[in-house]
Order: structure tokens, then sequence, then C-alpha cells
């Protein structure tokens, strides 16, 4: 099993920074000048060109292809697309797929594939533990917790594990050394394989609400390092929140699943505006039941540059297929070619803006 490894930032005098902390956070943590201080893998501030601002652990310039297939709300065809894809991709000679569920809330993506789990393991994050002997409830802590995630009353400490992100600016800052830090289980990864695609997802523990560790450890374990695979695709959550970001960060391209709808459509203004405006990164949609709706859909990619990269028909044969678990680009093999083109597409779109 390989590890993330922690990187070291040393620090000058006046040159402090924390990439990834608020700056209250920040300013807490920050230790005197000289001082080495180990750092968890932050997720880098996206530039234009987000590939370039991609994370050492994600491997060099000659890494595999990172695709993520998202959507902004629920319901498009999101994952219908990816494992369509995954498979499709997985029948050619020679290529090597990857398809990782980042979906950790609801991971659905195994239903259609059903892939042999052969590993699994625990995602942690830490949470303050306070020893009542030695606090002298100063209330240092809850004056530097960004997320309020402690309180202190008279005689009293309150931690809201579920609202604590882990940064350790409590436990820093006590002047009294009275705060542990203790690993919070919120989740599982699992791997193993689905005949000749490689598989891994995430789930987040009952109850736990930060899913961004899960999925940002999901895709440090599971993304190989090597170009050995050919293409790695990424099912995101729904939506446009922190999850979302997350699973988009790193990749090189990024397919938007919608429906030819009035909520499509503003969902789908939403997705273009993170993922390309926002993160920088090339983007293409694909349109889902087309031919119900309207042409609201088809005006904005045209007006915003966005290339539909192909449209999946309005098909109760596909429906059926999915609502019985089924994959569809098997039970329906005429849909393989057009998924086959999409991919080419994503590629050659890709390799134009690198």
């Amino acid at each position: 099993m390989e590890a993330v490894v922690a990187q070291g930032v040393r620090v000058a005098a006046g040159g402090w920074a924390a990439p990834g902390l608020p700056a209250q956070v920040a300013t807490a943590f920050a230790p005197t000048a000289g001082t080495v201080c180990p750092t968890r893998p932050a997720s880098p501030v996206w530039t234009a060109n987000a590939r370039s601002a991609a994370p050492a652990w994600y491997g060099s310039e000659t890494r595999l292809m990172v695709v993520t297939v998202a959507s902004g709300k629920g319901g498009t065809g999101k994952t219908l697309v990816a494992t369509g894809l995954a498979d499709v991709l997985s029948g050619e000679a020679g290529s090597n797929v990857q398809l990782v569920d980042c979906d950790v809330e609801e991971p659905n993506a195994h239903l259609f594939l059903r892939p042999q789990l052969h590993r699994s393991e625990e995602v942690t994050h830490p949470v303050p533990q306070v020893d009542l002997t030695q606090c002298t409830f100063c209330g240092r802590c809850a004056q530097v917790c960004e997320f309020h995630a402690i309180a202190v009353l008279s005689g009293k400490v309150m931690v809201f594990t579920e609202m604590c992100h882990g940064c350790g600016s409590c436990a820093r800052q006590c002047p009294e050394g009275a705060i542990t830090e203790v690993p919070e289980l919120l989740g599982h990864l699992e791997f193993g394989r689905a005949g000749a695609i490689a598989f891994a997802h995430g789930r987040l523990e009952v109850g736990q609400a930060l899913a961004t560790p899960v999925i940002r450890q999901l895709k440090a374990r599971a993304l190989p390092r090597a170009a050995s695979t050919a293409m790695s695709i990424l099912d995101a959550p729904p939506g446009n929140a922190c999850s979302v970001v997350e699973t988009l960060r790193g990749s090189d391209y990024a397919i938007l699943v919608t429906e030819p709808t009035p909520f499509g459509l503003h969902d789908l203004k939403l997705a273009v505006e993170l993922a390309r405006d926002a993160l920088g990164l090339p983007v293409g949609v694909i349109i889902n039941r087309d031919g119900m709706g309207d042409a609201g859909v088809e005006s904005f990619c045209a007006a915003a540059g966005v290339p539909v990269l192909t449209r999946l028909p309005f098909d109760r044969r596909v429906a059926r297929a999915y609502s019985e678990g089924q994959l569809w680009t098997r039970v329906l093999p005429e849909y393989r070619s057009q998924m086959l083109e999409v991919a080419r597409a994503v590629r050659s779109l890709t390799e134009a803006t690198s």
C-alpha cells in the first residue's frame, strides 16, 4: 500500500503560507521562523491551467488521462455515461481503463459493473480530545477554530466532531497542551476489478458530513502513477458543491452530462462556470434524453463555445436496462460505437488544449 507522503514547509521570517487553510487558521498555525512543519497534502490553488497545478501525488506529466464525468444536477445520466464509457473502452484491444466512483455519499457504479472487491481501507481524520484536568478554559482553542467546532463554557469544553475539519489548529495553539488529536472514522475505500476494468469507490460513514476528505484519499489511493492505464474515469457526485470541486481537481477533461430541459440548462450553466471558468478545465457536454424538452441547451453550448460530444436519445430501452441494474452498452450494443467516438473526441480535445 502506498501512502501519500506529507510535504515539509520551511518557514522563513514573514513567509508563512498554508495552502488550503482559511486565513484565520493559517495565522493560528503560524510557527516561528526557521521551523520545518509537516503539512498534509493540500489541494492547490487552481490557475487557468488546472493540470499544471496538479498535486505531485497525481504523478508526472506522462501519467494517464483523467476524465471526470459530472453534472450540475442529479438524475441526468452521469453514472450511465461513466459506466458506459468504461465498458466500451475496456473492450478495446490494449486499452486499460479504470472507473473511480467519487460519489461517496451514494456510490452506485458498482451496481452496474458488479466488481469483485478484494481490498478495503478506512479513511479517518484527526479530531480534538480535551484533557479537562489540564485545561484552564482560556478559550484559545475556540478562538482559533475557523469552523466553530469547539466551544468553551464555564468548566466545560464541547467538541462538535461533525464540524471539525481536522486542521489541528486548536491542539497547536493550546497553551496548556491539553488537546490531543484522535482519529475519527469518516468512511471506507474499496478496490477491485470488473473484468478488464479497474474499480474503486468510497463510502461515507452514516452521520458524517465531510465527503471531501474521503474523495481526496480515494483519488490519491486509486489513481495509478504510471501511464499503463489509458484512461481513468471519475464519476463525480451531482451538483456543484465542494465534493464535486475535489473530484474535478487534477482532471484533464470534464464531461458534463445534461438534459434538454430548463432545469438541465440552469444547472449546466453552473457546472460550466465551475469546471471551465473556475478550475480551467476543458469541458464538453453530453445531452442525455435528446428529443424531449427544448433547444435551450443546444443554444447555450453554441453561444458559450462548449462542444456537444454526443446526444443520447430518449430511449425507453436504456431506462429499462438501467432500472434493472444492467450495463446498457452491453444490452444495447448499437450504442458502443457512439461512446467510443466520445472517448476519441475527449482525447483529441484534451491534446488540442494541452
